[in-house]
């Protein structure tokens, strides 16, 4: 059950980001024996070409994503995490559609990303919100077996 929840903007180093993003790499390591290659800079998840969101469950961090824009005009998210004590209660779909709401506001048609095939329950999650796999594969894991590729028209 909700509590209360709500989804802030922040930069991409604010402590809040900073705690969260490293329970992401905590996980992949867990899961895939060391962390996301792929860079991520602070200035590509700020605005206008970049947001990055944290939601806050009774005032706690517990939940981050972000979109940066890519040359082709369509955004990319990335860092899109639920602390796993928190999963199954909604709170991902409440962050996912406020990326796709900003990302649209920013003039953004389309939503890609990619996720590892060990990530059972995102690509579930993806699919069920919309997104498509596609062969479009981009970035540091396009020519990595295993990564798997999303696309929403939004």
């Amino acid at each position: 059950m909700l509590r209360h929840f709500v989804v802030r903007p922040r930069a991409f180093d604010h402590p809040d980001a900073r705690l969260l993003t490293e329970a992401i790499q905590q996980y992949y390591r867990d899961i895939y024996g060391g962390t996301d290659r792929d860079s991520t800079a602070v200035e590509e998840f700020t605005p206008p070409d970049g947001l990055f969101l944290v939601g806050y469950l009774d005032r706690a961090p517990v939940a981050c994503g972000g979109w940066r824009r890519r040359q082709d005009g369509s955004v990319e998210i990335k860092r899109m995490y639920v602390d796993p004590a928190r999963r199954g209660g909604g709170l991902a779909r409440r962050l996912l559609a406020e990326l796709e709401r900003t990302a649209g506001a920013a003039g953004a048609s389309r939503v890609v990303l990619n996720t590892g095939y060990l990530q059972v329950e995102a690509i579930g999650f993806y699919e069920a919100s919309g997104y498509v796999r596609t062969d479009d594969r981009f970035g540091v894991y396009e020519a990595i077996d295993g990564a798997y590729f999303f696309d929403k028209a939004i």
